[in-house]
């Protein structure tokens, strides 16, 4: 396992670490690869965001959509479970986006909200949001994006996709403007004001991979750093030497630097193995978690794995 690191810091998750592995081949509402996920640490709720499949008609459609269709779309679906991975319910958020990113903010009140890409614009690639969206989780509900409950943090971006964090209450905006990637980060409080006049960051996005052409797959904002995923897929028929080209990397939000990244073997038996989705989960030792999807197509499946702390 390769790995640059350039600091050190009390908060900052060690990326060079061993991973250990948590949720194992976990099965979502849809036969879909997961895309992203976060965690109500609170609640002790677990929320992970999928492209939806094919051949289903939700009310107020006038036909089922093909899968090809779903992604044209941006139509997803949202689940929510339990830490041991039990499926509690799901909601559709169609023309939403393609889930990189999403979010999870507990209010004073105690309310639980959801964060994620919205007002997806329609692609052959896939839908990617020209905004964000908060809302609450209710069970089975179809919510349809419109540019009313969008809000947009960054006007005339797209590819807008969101990371909370609880510990120091902020929210992380990735976006493309100008053809370039960048982060901007804001004070919580007043993104769900809907104030995006004064973010506490704005940097370009350093290379979350060696190999800038690999896809980028997940990040996760959690106190003064900013983690990302990035990598391809392989499956048992074409494993790649060393198994696999996966990385995860550390920016400092301060100076937008990156200051750590290491290729990770995390999950590497899976029969097939797409990294997909990166998250903090908030425990006594906060760790950093890792989606893989795995299985056939049809029939694809989940596993988390994290590094914690020390």
């Amino acid at each position: 396992m390769t790995s640059i690191s350039a600091s050190t810091s009390d908060e900052r998750i060690n990326l060079a670490v061993p991973s250990k592995r948590w949720h194992w081949k976990k099965q979502l509402r849809h036969t879909t690869v997961l895309q992203s996920f976060a965690f109500d640490d609170s609640r002790k709720r677990l929320y992970v965001v999928q492209v939806m499949q094919g051949g289903i008609k939700l009310p107020g459609e006038s036909r089922a959509y093909s899968g090809t269709e779903r992604r044209q779309r941006g139509d997803m679906c949202l689940n929510q479970l339990d830490l041991s991975g039990t499926r509690l319910g799901h909601m559709y958020l169609l023309g939403h986006g393609h889930g990189v990113g999403m979010g999870v903010e507990r209010d004073a009140a105690g309310a639980t909200w959801i964060w994620t890409e919205s007002d997806g614009r329609v692609a052959e690639s896939g839908a990617f949001g020209r905004g964000i969206a908060r809302f609450r989780f209710v069970d089975r509900k179809v919510r349809r994006s419109s540019a009313e409950s969008t809000r947009y943090p960054v006007p005339g971006s797209t590819a807008n996709q969101p990371s909370v964090d609880m510990s120091r209450k902020r929210i992380a905006v990735r976006h493309r403007i100008g053809g370039k990637v960048r982060y901007r980060v804001f004070s919580l409080s007043h993104a769900v004001a809907g104030n995006f006049s004064k973010p506490l960051h704005d940097f370009a996005q350093p290379a979350a991979h060696p190999d800038a052409d690999v896809d980028f797959q997940g990040f996760a904002l959690h106190g003064n750093y900013l983690y990302q995923l990035a990598g391809e897929p392989y499956g048992t028929t074409n494993p790649p030497s060393g198994h696999g080209n996966t990385y995860v990397s550390c920016i400092d939000i301060r100076t937008g630097s990156l200051v750590q990244r290491s290729r990770t073997e995390a999950g590497y038996s899976l029969d097939y193995r797409e990294p997909e989705g990166l998250a903090v989960r908030r425990t006594s030792k906060p760790q950093l978690c890792m989606g893989f999807a795995s299985g056939e197509p049809g029939a694809r499946r989940y596993s988390i794995y994290y590094k914690q702390h020390a």
